[in-house]
């Protein structure tokens, strides 16, 4: 092989090259090779910080959600408790209204056998004078002997 001097021309230009490319090109592709890798480094560690908050609000979502059924649950139990006693509320005046209606019609049943015993005491009583009136053959005075026919009328 021979040593020319185009192969020496050659080689100058190359490692001229080289150095210039060293020197010129390779640090701002080095750089720009570095800021690709750290925007792809942020990338992914925002990634990671998007899925720890994303598991914290779907934990934090359930948790508002089991408070949020125990809470309903609690309203329900309530309403539910509310509704027994307006029930035995309403039982209980129920039975007070009734127990009063009773009171009043055995009263008014009272009254009505009274005025019925002071009518049927009073036509036995003119029945009774009438009779004796028939036996005796004379007129008897009521007001004259109106404590005989009230004593008569209170044994019947």
């Amino acid at each position: 092989m021979n040593f020319n001097l185009t192969l020496i021309g050659q080689m100058i230009a190359f490692v001229c090259f080289v150095v210039f490319c060293m020197k010129f090109v390779w640090p701002p592709l080095l750089a720009a090779m570095q800021e690709r890798e750290k925007k792809i480094a942020d990338g992914l560690a925002a990634a990671d910080r998007a899925n720890h908050d994303l598991e914290l609000a779907k934990e934090k979502a359930v948790e508002r959600l089991r408070e949020a059924k125990n809470e309903a649950a609690g309203i329900v139990d309530s309403a539910n408790k509310r509704a027994s006693q307006i029930v035995e509320e309403a039982k209980a005046a129920a039975t007070v209204e009734a127990d009063r209606v009773k009171a009043a019609a055995q009263a008014e049943i009272e009254q009505e056998t009274n005025r019925a015993r002071e009518q049927l005491r009073g036509q036995v009583a003119a029945l009774s004078l009438a009779g004796a009136e028939k036996v005796l053959g004379k007129a008897i005075d009521r007001q004259a002997h109106s404590e005989l026919v009230d004593k008569l009328a209170s044994e019947l």
